[in-house]
This record gives structure tokens, sequence and C-alpha cells, in this order.
């Protein structure tokens, strides 16, 4: 059941706002595009707002095409070898986005890498010469994708580790190699703040199976701490 409430408290400059009761499992957008109304209460009097616009968004993505949704998270990382994500959904999403929040390696000097898997995550391509990276790809013998290549990142005192985000172009297409494009910084071993050319973090799989699963971790040791989010790319 949909139903507006007063807002008469609500009205201010000559601009309207209506407030929603909305029943679990309504329909967010659709309620909103037909009342032409823009505050909810999703059913909690207005105590679950997040999950609210959570709803609302994944609405507006089917909708319009090419919103983001968020697919999972990491949680917080402790002394973790790797962090794999297998949310891959090619009747959902076209492509997917990684943001880092402050990836610290547990050992100094290290690069932060993913490898790819076609089987759900069951395993993981790590095949010297399987991944490229670098202007012209010149970065080939190696058995993994970089996501930074430039700088090693540090893991002492006041060495935060590595932030920023990459898109997964279209993993679900088997006629392209699979390229992972970032946009990453990161603290190095001498605590100096390094951003990446374009040079230094793309990297791309060789080959055009799809990828169904992906692993980061870092070129050696263990991830200290930090968190990863994924989030899909609605098809259009």
């Amino acid at each position: 059941m949909t139903k507006a409430r007063d807002t008469a408290n609500l009205t201010g400059s000559g601009v309207g706002l209506s407030l929603l009761d909305i029943d679990a499992g309504t329909d967010i957008g659709a309620a909103l595009v037909d009342a032409d109304l823009m505050i909810v209460d999703d059913g909690a009097g207005g105590t679950n707002r997040k999950a609210t616009m959570s709803r609302l968004a994944t609405y507006m993505g089917t909708k319009i095409g090419g919103g983001m949704e968020f697919i999972a998270s990491s949680g917080a990382i402790s002394n973790a070898a790797s962090v794999a994500f297998t949310g891959f959904d090619s009747s959902k999403y076209d492509s997917y986005k990684f943001i880092y929040h402050y990836i610290i390696p547990a050992t100094d000097n290290v690069y932060f890498t993913w490898n790819s898997s076609t089987d759900g995550g069951s395993s993981y391509d790590t095949t010297n010469g399987h991944y490229v990276y670098g202007n012209g790809g010149n970065g080939t013998n190696v058995g993994y994708g970089y996501v930074n290549a430039y700088s090693g990142i540090g893991s002492d005192t006041n060495e935060f580790g590595i932030m920023g985000q990459s898109i997964l172009y279209a993993p679900h297409n088997t006629t392209t190699y699979k390229v992972l494009q970032s946009d990453t910084s990161s603290f190095d071993t001498s605590g100096v703040f390094k951003t990446y050319s374009a040079d230094y973090d793309r990297s791309y799989r060789v080959a055009t199976a799809d990828i169904d699963a992906i692993r980061f971790q870092m070129s050696s040791g263990n991830i200290e701490s930090g968190e990863i989010t994924m989030f899909g790319i609605v098809n259009s």
C-alpha cells in the first residue's frame, strides 16, 4: 500500500516535497515516478533510508540503463593472502568496478595484482605470459595482472598502502582480451605519495575466454589491511 502523508512542513521556497508510506516489497521507483514524489518513507518510520535509496538506485539503473549497483565488499581485510570476488552476472552487468580503500601490504616494496578465473573461482590463471601490462604491452612475463606497476608499495609507519579504483571491461565477452583499467595512488617505501600514469595502471589477460571471478593479492606476502568493494555496471 502506498499513501501520501501531510506535506505542510515539507514545503518551502515554492518547492513541494511529499512523503510516502510504502510497504515492504513495493517498487519504490515506480511509486516515485507515478506520484511525482521525492522523499520516501520505506515503512520503517524513515529509519531505513539506506535500504530505501538502495532500492531506488536499483530501479533507476534498470530503467535508465548504465547505473551502478553495489555487489559485495571484502569487509575489513586482516592479513589475508588474497581477496576474491565471484558475484559476476552477465544477465545484469556489462562491466565491474572495484574500489580500493587503503590496501596496505604486509611485506614492504610489493605491487598490487590480480588473477582471473573462468570457473567461478575454483581456480585462477597464474601462468607466466598470460597477463600483459604497461605502455604497448611491454610487460608480458608475469603470472598476474598489475593494478599498479610503477612503484613498490610501502608497509611501514606513515605508508598507507594503495587506494583508487579499477574497471574490468566486459568480462563476459568471449571475443576480446579482458582489460582491467585502473586509476590509483599509493605511498611508496619512502612514504612518498605516488600517482600512477596510464603506462603503469592498465593490464589485461591474454585470452578471449570469459572472466567470472577475480582475485586480488600482493606480488609477495599478504594484504595486511584495507577494504575492497565491488560494483556492477548495469546492462543498458
